[in-house]
């Protein structure tokens, strides 16, 4: 039996470090087909739809999207609360922002469930609190969605971005204050928050992960389940979202997305790794404080500058 069990981890082992290598060498791929594009500007195989975005500002996207990717599926919070503003700082509109973070999350929410639970840190089908959880989740999000993504396309810019400012601050706050508290599970506290998030997320693309994951966590959820939940229920959040976005009339900036999904998907095989490994409550941390700086300095830019 023992002898068993070793063969088994030594297999599983083995299978994370060819995923890694297989990583690694893929994101070098990437990184150097799109670097190609300072020397072969005219070769449209190099130019990947992002033509209009220089190699530079490609490559930052990418790299941006990656990272907090990473930490996204890593804590279940941080891509599009911590992405939005950085992309506002770039000079892109709101309604260019949202619908792409949302297509982008979409597809790592998906991805990153799969993973996570390959990985074990969740099994849904077994795990009826999970399963139940879920469920939950999903089903607040078409109420949330709708409702926000009605009042993201009837509202002015200035409002909109002032209203993603604030709740990319309260959302860091929040993360701050509910660090290493536990509490009770209650459903009732997970329809609250669900539905408060789903709207967030597609009003702003960002606010959900937050809100959702510490709150599962604060009510009783082990994080590793909380985590993996989120980025299930986000992806479908994300899926209903782009859905209404789209029927409205809106169209989807390629430029922009197509380096923020390469890039969030390049993070997801490892990131779900990391759940096992790295101290989650110092990284859970890190995002509110950072979270918090980057909603301050939104709000400063917007009205000050």
């Amino acid at each position: 039996m023992e002898e068993n069990v070793l063969k088994q981890n030594i297999l599983i082992t083995g299978f994370r470090r060819r995923r890694i290598r297989i990583w690694f060498i893929s994101l070098m791929s990437m990184i150097l087909l799109i670097s190609l594009r300072c020397f072969f500007p005219e070769v449209k195989l190099f130019s990947l739809g992002i033509s209009s975005l220089t190699p530079v500002i490609t490559l930052m996207i990418f790299f941006l999207a990656l990272f907090c990717e990473y930490i996204d599926s890593s804590l279940g919070m941080g891509y599009g609360t911590t992405l939005t503003p950085l992309l506002l700082l770039f000079g892109f509109a709101p309604l260019q922002i949202v619908p792409c973070v949302l297509l982008s999350e979409l597809l790592t929410g998906f991805a990153a469930t799969v993973l996570h639970h390959r990985d074990g840190n969740v099994n849904i089908f077994k795990d009826k609190t999970a399963r139940t959880t879920a469920i939950l989740l999903c089903l607040l999000s078409v109420v949330g969605a709708v409702v926000a993504v009605y009042f993201a396309i009837h509202i002015s810019k200035v409002v909109l971005t002032t209203s993603i400012s604030i709740i990319i601050l309260a959302c860091g706050i929040l993360t701050l204050s509910t660090a290493g508290r536990q509490f009770k599970y209650r459903k009732s506290h997970i329809i609250t928050l669900g539905a408060v998030a789903a709207f967030n997320k597609s009003m702003s693309g960002g606010g959900y992960g937050p809100l959702v994951t510490a709150g599962q966590v604060v009510s009783g959820l082990p994080p590793k389940k909380a985590i993996a939940l989120t980025s299930l229920a986000e992806a479908f959040t994300c899926l209903i979202g782009l859905t209404f976005y789209l029927a409205l009339g809106k169209s989807i900036f390629w430029p922009l997305a197509i380096p923020l999904t390469v890039g969030a998907l390049f993070s997801v095989p490892v990131s779900t790794l990391t759940v096992k490994h790295l101290p989650e409550n110092i990284l859970k941390k890190s995002v509110g404080v950072v979270t918090c700086l980057l909603g301050l300095f939104s709000l400063a830019k917007l009205f000050l500058l």
